[in-house]
């Protein structure tokens, strides 16, 4: 049974739980039978370092304690990079999603592990999506897990969106996700052998 762990990695006020509930959503339309989502460090207190965790699974989860190493980082401040990208954790072959200007090559990493990029505070500012002036980052994001893990469709994504915004809202924000997933750079991790690569459906 394949089960794929997501942390987000963000700050308070950037939609961080919000963006790991979308994609479960997203995930159990898409087919996956076990889904969980879960903030994993305390309240979600504006500006101060936040994670939150989603679980895809083919079956059932059972597993509800914290991701200690993900297959999966998502981050949605680029001066959260160190802190998600530490020793353990992100598992051997796994992948990591950064807004940030810089590209992939740049991130670098330690060869273990698979980088994508994509500007998406920018794309954010340019789909008019704010929040008392700060860019709205998670959903942009979505659109680039979407194109560089391959897990879930954006048709699916953007159904998991009106399951939890108003219509209206959503299909405003999905402009930016497309965007966002047409702009992901992605660099595939050269060490990763063929037989773990994610197909297009997200499963082996």
């Amino acid at each position: 049974m394949a089960m794929y762990e997501i942390i987000w990695h963000g700050r308070g006020g950037q939609g961080v739980v919000l963006a790991a509930q979308i994609l479960a959503e997203a995930a159990y339309i898409q087919g996956f039978r076990g889904v969980t989502s879960a903030p994993t460090f305390g309240p979600e207190r504006r500006g101060a370092p936040l994670t939150a965790s989603t679980r895809i699974s083919d079956g059932p989860v059972r597993t509800f304690s914290q991701i200690a190493s993900a297959d999966i980082a998502v981050i949605l401040d680029e001066s959260l990079l160190e802190t998600a990208t530490g020793t353990g954790r992100i598992k051997k072959n796994g992948l990591v999603i950064v807004n940030t200007t810089l590209t992939p090559e740049q991130i670098g990493g330690d060869g273990s592990f698979s980088v994508a990029t994509v500007d998406a505070a920018g794309i954010a500012r340019e789909h008019h999506l704010s929040m008392s002036g700060v860019p709205v980052v998670n959903t942009p994001l979505l659109g680039a897990l979407s194109m560089a893990s391959g897990l879930v469709s954006l048709e699916n994504i953007e159904k998991g969106i009106r399951k939890k915004m108003p219509r209206s809202k959503a299909a405003f924000n999905f402009q930016a996700i497309r965007t966002a997933f047409e702009r992901t750079l992605y660099v595939k991790n050269k060490k990763q052998p063929e037989t773990q690569e994610m197909s297009e459906d997200g499963k082996h």
